[in-house]
């Protein structure tokens, strides 16, 4: 049995994953609203709800029955809020096998858009990462208590159908913001899904990074995507007068190239989406 904290767009898509392997799979999950955990319960998913906060008081028994558990929750400045609610639910879960968490890159910081791999030193450049940082390592440390293989899965930037460049041209919000030698890495959702499925089958153990083939300047995505849909892009902004939240800035802060050769190494994979173009005709060919 399969048991998601934080029923996201990435678990739902690990979700997918699953079922599809195995039209039979048994798969729990949390969300933070009442309307969240209805549309996942229309998918099959036994829903909980999960905000957090305080411990879900619906949950316990399903994740004492679960084999496998994804955790797909930020942490906040307390630490991971799987961990803190719902460890004694945790520790009695007796068939416990695998434990996935779903990590990001903006644990490595700045390497000057230099090439990196899952051994380079984590420099995180904010607070959010930070705690990831120390989220991954109680994982770490809880997995290796209880004697089961943990997959840290540190994800690229997440975009898929109804979560793209093209949604973001549809309603106007799109910026083509230019810093010099800028670059990122992004992950097609089905990538994430599917990676996650066989890391389960495989139990894979060890931290891996999430990443596509080709990172690329994003104002270069956004013209692509414009040219794609045969629309007008918006107007390239130099980054040092954009108009920019302090998060926003936060992630241009960083700027390296992921490699993810690890874990198709590991699993024995290419990507279904390899590059920006590959994910972004997927996209655009499920457009409503």
């Amino acid at each position: 049995m399969f048991f998601f904290f934080g029923m996201g767009f990435s678990s739902q898509a690990a979700a997918r994953a699953i079922f599809a392997h195995d039209p039979s799979a048994v798969i729990a999950g949390t969300s933070r609203t009442k309307e969240g955990a209805a549309a996942l319960t229309r998918h099959d998913i036994s829903a909980h709800i999960f905000d957090g906060t305080a411990p879900g008081h619906t949950l316990g028994t399903e994740l004492r029955n679960a084999t496998h558990v994804v955790l797909s929750i930020a942490p906040d400045e307390a630490g991971d809020p799987a961990l803190i609610h719902h460890r004694a639910d945790l520790d009695a879960a007796p068939n416990l096998a695998w434990l996935c968490y779903y990590s990001t890159v903006g644990v490595y910081g700045d390497f000057g858009g230099a090439w990196i791999d899952e051994t380079a030193p984590l420099v995180p450049r904010n607070a959010r990462s930070d705690r990831r940082v120390l989220a991954e390592q109680a994982w770490r440390d809880y997995a290796a208590e209880r004697g089961v293989p943990l997959a840290i899965l540190r994800l690229a930037g997440i975009y898929g159908p109804g979560r793209s460049t093209f949604d973001k041209l549809a309603e106007g919000t799109s910026r083509r913001i230019v810093k010099p030698g800028q670059v990122f890495n992004r992950i097609h959702v089905a990538d994430i899904g599917r990676i996650t499925a066989l890391a389960a089958e495989q139990k894979l153990d060890g931290t891996f990074n999430v990443s596509d083939d080709e990172p690329a300047p994003p104002q270069d995505v956004i013209a692509h995507a414009a040219a794609m849909a045969g629309v007008t892009p918006p107007p390239e902004v130099a980054f040092d007068s954009a108009d920019l939240t302090p998060m926003q800035r936060s992630f241009y802060a960083d700027n390296k190239r992921v490699s993810n050769a690890a874990i198709k190494s590991a699993l024995g994979i290419d990507l279904l989406f390899p590059t920006y173009r590959d994910g972004l005709a997927d996209c655009l060919s499920r457009q409503p």
